[in-house]
């Protein structure tokens, strides 16, 4: 096996960027909605969840996931992991009471062996300084029958980002790296996961209601092809191998 690549930054450059727009973060993600939650709405079908289960989202951001979370399965303990203490002041004055963690690095969880029963980890894989060691620790952290949850944007999706960047700013992504999906599937597999299922999403991330569903029955007619590569979002859905 090749030697597991490392990013050319630093978990802490992440948390910095984090922390730096953490005061903009709801209000920016606020003008795409729709686009910015449908990675809760989409990422739920995934984790079968049940009464007593323990999950982890991370990273959790302003939280927002655990309110998903927790209408589609009360009865689950969530954890809320975030590297950025700027953001966990934003989730804990917006959502006061949810149990959250502040993690240093992504190379090693403050997590016990097999805690989790479920994993959910949303736009995190492409901000990580060491990707493999990364997946390694969830697959450490996770309970033999715990499913993972992943979503982060494909390498296609690099100039698309800086385009809308540049024309309507937004609170960026700070220190990132978008992988193909080839790449991400070789990362499961050289980490122990067993990949179940990967899905492209939002060929068409922003615009009205009509056409952003025109653009998902394409896409979902397109399937393991390149136009499903072209998807922002794309969703990994595994377990322990």
């Amino acid at each position: 096996m090749a030697i597991p690549y490392k990013n050319s930054w630093s978990d802490s450059e992440v948390e910095a960027h984090w922390d730096k727009v953490a005061p903009i973060y709801i209000r920016e993600n606020d003008r795409v909605k729709s686009t910015h939650d449908q990675r809760f709405r989409e990422s739920i079908k995934f984790l079968r969840m049940a009464p007593g289960m323990k999950i982890l989202n991370i990273t959790s951001r302003d939280a927002e996931a655990n309110d998903y979370l927790k209408r589609e399965e009360p009865g689950a303990d969530i954890i809320n992991a975030e590297i950025s203490s700027g953001l966990m002041k934003v989730a804990s004055n917006i959502r006061p009471g949810i149990k959250q963690i502040k993690i240093e690095t992504y190379s090693e969880l403050p997590f016990k062996d097999g805690e989790f029963d479920r994993v959910l980890s949303l736009e995190t894989l492409e901000h990580v300084a060491e990707p493999y060691k990364f997946l390694e620790e969830l697959h450490r952290i996770s309970s033999k029958d715990a499913i993972l949850v992943l979503s982060c944007p494909p390498a296609t999706s690099e100039w698309p980002y800086r385009i809308y960047t540049a024309l309507f700013g937004g609170h960026g992504e700070g220190p990132h790296r978008f992988p193909s999906s080839k790449e991400v599937k070789k990362l499961f597999r050289d980490t122990g996961w067993k990949l179940n299922l990967h899905k492209g999403t939002l060929l068409i991330p922003v615009g009205p209601g009509w056409l952003l569903k025109w653009g998902e029955n394409i896409i979902d007619r397109a399937q393991g092809t390149f136009i499903a590569e072209l998807g922002i979002r794309q969703f990994y859905c595994c377990e322990k191998a």
